[in-house]
This record gives structure tokens, C-alpha cells and sequence, in this order.
């Protein structure tokens, strides 16, 4: 994790965020896809970090899928470690979208996975 450009020179300054809703590529057999049923979504941001692409090559190469891109490919959106029954991680505030009578499809693969999981162990 890495300031995004422009940050370092604002941290005095309270910095800027990414702030807002952007679009999101979503590689194909992936947890997130599964998840959304799709393969370009939109999310609600609002940070000012981002995934260090220095450490992109070294971490896929240690099993970590790079499973949501933003559309020109340059910033990391989503993350998951395979091997595991739902190990993400996200950029963006999946809470921001998700309501109680209609929870965010991250939310609703989550408890599925847990569910799963329990019914397996039984």
C-alpha cells in the first residue's frame, strides 16, 4: 500500500482523497465475479491510498490474484488470495452500497462462503 501520487506532498495538508464512485474491471473466475455476476462494476471511494504496483510481479507470483482493475489497468481495485473458501480485499467501501434489505453482493458471497463452509464442517 502506497500513497497515491500526488498525496506525499499533502500529508501537512490534510492531502486529497480519492473521493467518489469509479468503475471497476473484474477478471473473469474470480471470487468477485462470482460475487457481482459481472464484469464491470462501480464503486464508492473514499481514501487516498493505493496498491504499491511495485509489488505487483512478487505477489502474484506468491498467490495473490490482482482480480479488479480500474479500467486503463494502472490502479489495483480488489485483491484475493487463492486457496481459500473468500479471502478479498478492496479499495473502495463496499458498506456505502449495501442497505438492510438488499445487502452488498460482497456481503451476500461472504456469509454464503461462512455458510458453506459450516455446512462442510458438520
Amino acid at each position: 500500500i502506497d500513497f497515491m501520487p500526488g498525496q506525499s506532498e499533502n500529508i501537512d495538508k490534510g492531502g486529497t482523497l480519492r473521493l467518489g464512485e469509479y468503475p471497476c474491471v473484474i477478471a473473469p473466475g474470480t471470487t468477485m465475479e462470482r460475487c457481482y455476476g459481472t464484469s464491470r462494476i462501480s464503486e464508492r471511494h473514499r481514501h487516498r491510498y493505493e496498491f504499491n504496483n511495485d509489488y505487483r510481479d512478487v505477489l502474484t507470483r506468491a498467490g495473490l490474484t490482482l482480480s479488479g482493475m480500474s479500467p486503463d489497468g494502472r490502479l489495483v481495485e480488489t485483491v484475493e488470495l487463492t486457496g481459500r473458501p473468500f479471502f478479498v480485499g478492496v479499495q473502495y467501501h463496499p458498506e456505502f452500497k449495501s442497505r438492510p434489505n438488499k445487502a452488498h453482493p460482497l456481503f451476500r458471497g461472504f456469509i454464503a462462503a461462512a455458510l458453506d463452509r459450516a455446512e462442510h464442517k458438520r
